[in-house]
């Protein structure tokens, strides 16, 4: 019965594979195939070992085409590497040159194009046969120019710079507009200024005990940009405080907390570098400078 369940499933496997090739075969244009050596199957273990390699192929050609870009057309090509790289799985050389094709596609399809873009809008730009050379040069020990550990100090060195100047002309002027806000804003009537820069105004005092670092905390809030806009508020979480550690949030937020009695309502003033800094965080873009209006309602006890 197991032997009958096998030829079974051979037969609708090869139906399939029959009715592939003459799908395919509707859209080329008549060519004469190669003759392949006949299959012999001659127990129940050829048997298995022939449908066990058809099933190893169930989602590879779309796998193929969308993931690794072949062109169906020249699946022959893709048989014909495939069985020389089974002939010489073990001969070194040929695994060092396979290594080499896989390295290539890593470096021309996400290191190149990802070094491209963090460089766009940067003064500098990546020189892609350059970078190949570079990067041939230094597998090669080829040190004409540079040593690999100097390379790479000095590529860090200049990536950051790059940076920095693709976030200055990209946010600079969102920089610029916080620290002249916090300018005026620190003329306030009422309007108090801490050690690190942090401003904050007391609308109501509470009387209450004072938050540690590690402290759970309840509190109302809502924060908004210098412009007025709007960004996030408790009241989008639900109709109850906010509940977390006094030291999980930005550096402003945590020390304006453990400087408020539970029961102070503060209107908070926080430049960018006691805020998220230089990081885009969607609705908040680099350097902004950020204004909360806080509501101490608790600590919360063990």
């Amino acid at each position: 019965m197991k032997r009958q369940t096998m030829i079974i499933a051979l037969a609708m496997i090869m139906a399939g594979a029959f009715c592939v090739d003459s799908n395919a075969g509707k859209k080329k244009s008549k060519e004469k195939k190669p003759e392949k050596e006949a299959v012999v199957m001659n127990n129940e273990s050829d048997t298995l070992s022939y449908v066990a390699g058809m099933s190893m192929t169930q989602g590879l050609i779309p796998f193929l085409t969308q993931s690794l870009g072949v062109d169906t057309a020249y699946m022959a090509d893709f048989v014909k590497g495939f069985q020389e790289a089974v002939k010489a799985t073990d001969d070194p050389q040929f695994k060092a040159y396979s290594a080499g094709i896989e390295i290539a596609k890593q470096v021309k399809e996400k290191m190149l194009p990802g070094l491209a873009n963090d460089l766009k809008d940067s003064p500098d730009s990546l020189v892609e046969a350059l970078a190949l050379r570079g990067f041939t040069d230094a597998l090669q020990g080829d040190t004409t120019y540079y040593n690999i550990d100097n390379a790479g100090l000095l590529f860090k060195d200049m990536l950051s710079e790059a940076k920095e100047a693709k976030i200055e002309k990209l946010y600079g002027e969102n920089r610029r507009a916080g620290e002249a806000f916090l300018a005026e804003n620190a003329k306030k009537e009422g309007v108090k200024t801490t050690e690190s820069g942090l401003q904050y105004k007391v609308i109501v005092a509470g009387e209450g005990e004072k938050p540690q670092h590690t402290d759970r905390v309840k509190v109302n809030y809502e924060g908004r940009l210098v412009d007025g806009t709007v960004f996030d508020s408790s009241a989008k979480h639900g109709d109850k405080p906010i509940e977390f550690r006094a030291n999980q949030v930005i550096a402003g937020w945590t020390e304006a907390l453990t400087l408020m009695p539970v029961g102070s309502k503060w209107e908070i003033y926080i430049p960018y570098n006691l805020a998220y800094g230089d990081r885009d965080q969607g609705k908040i873009k680099p350097f902004s400078a950020l204004i909360f209006t806080v509501e101490l309602v608790e600590i919360v006890k063990k």
